[in-house]
């Protein structure tokens, strides 16, 4: 059953261009005061911790491949509206009653969906809707949501969810093709001149970005596909009833925090899983581990190029110190050599909570202290050639500060990559109007939840495999 036996086949070689989400509601928990989207507690997750009922963060620097090969991804042929399967196709008179009956109810739900697009969820008709880029990025999350949100286990997709995903997917995605740019080329006339036209081209985000999240798709749904028939089953906690018997000692092994009461216990066999078996988990979670890299790198990239909104601009405090506080503010000022990590072991954040609104802090700090760098530089001209040629232009204090304020940001970002996205990427989704940038940067964000969670639900069944084997 292992479709993905092979390592190279996941070998991902992807660097983003230059150019969260948690399925499970119960595990998922709304910041106080960031805004979200259709009210939708999937909006503008990045991944979330709390899916793993048994292991903590694994260190999975080394299984990710860096080498630079974007042009390794497959190109994938232009979607469009007739890979619906709703072209007509032969039928036996038998079939035609249902045939009609299932075509009519696919038509109206499709019906419903485009009408909600145009009327960009403002059900009134009065024009108060939120943007087509917004409308596509929340349906892209709720097609998530309904597809993958009921889905706790290690095991493969319903078929109808299956095709479900397939059928909307190439729906939303089917808008790419018609997102283009144009580029002068020369073309020769049957004359025997040569003329510059304007050409037309798939716009150079969506060309590389696109592909490689499809190609991620696949390999996550071949990656449940391949826990069809497994070793290990799935048990409510505390239960002795139906398949949990099969442990004989199923209350030993569930020593798990409480507050993740509502996840599925995985069992295992008293003696442990095999070493095929072991060996295949372990495979399926490396894989996972570059899949999440990738969608995260891609979400990052794509957020990165969307434009700050004005609203957040105007929100910003007047001083980066009102935004850090007394002791961060003092330490980023007066260390001689500035170590990121160091001060946040000093601060000894003890939740994720706590991690997301520093986060915010010194986000909101970095942009003050740029802006002010900015004011600062507006000087004549001939000033602007002085300080050019003495250098003294990244001197400034304001931009020594925003210079360490982003390497803050940076390096809690890589101590908490479960992190939610911040106020401000939160308000480049709400005001985004770019339709390109919301579809890449939606169907990136639910697929790293994916990824995530697979890591998760792997790393609890060798946990308890582990916790087995050591009672033996």
């Amino acid at each position: 059953m292992d479709t993905l036996s092979n390592t190279d086949d996941y070998d991902l070689g992807y660097q983003p261009s230059l150019s969260s989400v948690d399925q499970n509601d119960h595990s998922t928990s709304e910041t106080p005061g960031r805004s979200t989207l259709s009210g939708s507690p999937y909006a503008y997750c990045r991944t979330n911790s709390e899916t793993s009922a048994f292991s903590e963060q694994t260190d999975d620097n080394n299984s990710f491949s860096s080498e630079p090969s974007p042009s390794r991804w497959p190109v994938a042929k232009s979607r469009s509206l007739t890979r619906l399967g709703m072209k007509p196709k032969k039928k036996t008179l038998d079939d035609k009653l249902d045939d009609h009956e299932s075509t009519d109810l696919e038509l109206e739900m499709m019906k419903e969906r485009f009408a909600k697009l145009l009327l960009g969820e403002d059900m009134s008709g009065s024009g108060k809707g939120v943007t087509t880029a917004v409308t596509i990025s929340n349906s892209i999350t709720n097609l998530y949501a309904t597809v993958f949100g009921q889905n706790l286990r290690l095991e493969p997709l319903n078929l109808e969810k299956k095709a479900l995903w397939k059928r909307e997917m190439d729906c939303l995605l089917s808008v790419c093709d018609f997102i283009v740019e144009f580029s002068p080329i020369l073309q020769d006339l049957d004359d025997g001149t040569t003329v510059e036209v304007m050409a037309s081209t798939p716009r150079s985000d969506i060309y590389i970005n696109l592909p490689a999240l499809q190609k991620l798709d696949m390999m996550l749904i071949e990656i449940l596909d391949s826990f069809e028939d497994t070793e290990f089953w799935y048990a409510k906690q505390g239960s002795m009833s139906g398949n949990s018997i099969r442990t004989g000692s199923f209350r030993k092994v569930t020593q798990r925090k409480e507050e993740k009461w509502w996840l599925p216990v995985p069992c295992v066999d008293p003696r442990g899983l095999s070493e095929k078996a072991r060996k295949h988990l372990q495979h399926k979670r490396d894989c996972a581990n570059q899949i999440h890299k990738a969608a995260m790198a891609i979400n990052s990239t794509i957020l990165a190029e969307m434009e700050i909104p004005d609203t957040y601009l105007a929100t910003l405090p007047k001083s980066g110190k009102a935004c850090l506080g007394d002791s961060i503010y003092r330490y980023i000022c007066t260390a001689d050599q500035f170590s990121p990590d160091h001060l946040l072991d000093c601060l000894n954040m003890t939740s994720e909570h706590e991690a997301l609104e520093l986060a915010d802090r010194v986000e909101a700090s970095m942009y003050t202290w740029r802006r002010k760098a900015c004011l600062s530089n507006s000087k004549s001209s001939w000033d602007l050639v002085k300080d050019l040629m003495a250098e003294t232009d990244r001197s400034d204090k304001n931009h020594v500060l925003a210079e360490r304020a982003d390497s803050l940001l940076f390096c809690l970002k890589q101590r908490y990559p479960e992190l939610s996205q911040t106020t401000l990427d939160t308000s480049k989704i709400q005001c985004n109007k770019d339709v390109g940038k919301a579809i890449l940067e939606s169907y990136s964000r639910v697929l790293e939840g994916l990824a995530f969670n697979i890591v998760a639900w792997i790393e609890d069944v060798l946990y308890v495999d582990t916790t087995m084997r050591n009672e033996q």
